[in-house]
């Protein structure tokens, strides 16, 4: 059963998300489903060597349709665009078949230079013609890799100046930015039961290699990789806080 602020919504306007098909951007979809009037999603082609999301993004979406139909009512359109030229110019673990390490500037080099800038600032444009002034990501800088354009000080800043570029107020929502990996299952949880995790397990994608030949408990993946590492822990703490017995991992 979905809990009270899964049902009730509070602002009118329309929120685009930039939806990826991951866990934590299917939160942060739900998050807008139970506030917004309307909500649509936004997706990037970019050369990712984790493309497999793409497919699960629309996968995701069907299954809230199908699961949530209160939220499916307000569930909007998806766009999917093509930013290629980020590939083309990026050197990374992301976009190239190369092993994921730390670089010297302490950075992981699956670090894709730009690309929330780049990701943030195409939706504002999208969400302008749309009619939407809110944009919601999955930003984080409490369980994260270090990447600065996740960082709650940048996204302020491209909140400002999206803004005055538009002559409108266009607010960004990070509603992760202050959690672990284990409050986000504990969010989802809260904002559609048992149902929403199932469906985050099952059907998003998390993996930086695109791995979906294993699953595990906490979803499919490579179950080595950052991404991998983060859902994984967070996964088996919140199942330790609500089912002590249960909480060890399968494979």
């Amino acid at each position: 059963m979905l809990s009270d602020i899964a049902l009730i919504h509070h602002d009118p306007r329309t929120a685009l998300v930039v939806f990826s098909g991951g866990q934590d951007s299917t939160a942060c979809l739900a998050w807008a489903l139970a506030r917004y009037a309307r909500v649509e999603t936004i997706g990037f082609d970019y050369g990712q060597r984790h493309k497999v999301e793409l497919d699960c993004r629309l996968r995701v979406r069907e299954e809230i349709r199908q699961r949530f139909p209160d939220w499916g009512a307000r569930l909007g359109d998806d766009h999917l665009l093509d930013l290629g030229l980020l590939g083309q110019i990026s050197d990374t673990a992301l976009t190239e078949s190369r092993a994921i390490e730390m670089q010297a500037n302490g950075l992981p080099n699956t670090f894709v230079p730009g690309r929330n800038l780049l990701f943030l600032t195409f939706a504002a444009a999208l969400a302008y013609r749309r009619g939407a002034t809110v944009l919601v990501g999955g930003m984080c800088e409490t369980d994260f890799s270090g990447y600065p354009d996740c960082r709650d000080n940048t996204l302020k800043a491209l909140q400002v100046a999206i803004s005055l570029g538009l002559d409108g107020p266009m607010v960004i929502e990070t509603p992760l930015m202050w959690l672990t990996k284990t409050q986000t299952w504990a969010l989802s949880h809260e904002l559609g039961g048992d149902a929403l995790n199932e469906l985050i397990v099952e059907h998003t994608h998390t993996c930086y290699l695109g791995d979906r030949s294993q699953r595990h408990d906490w979803g499919h993946g490579c179950g080595q990789c950052p991404a991998c590492e983060l859902r994984r822990s967070g996964w088996q703490a919140w199942r330790t806080t609500q089912h002590p017995e249960q909480s060890k991992e399968g494979t």
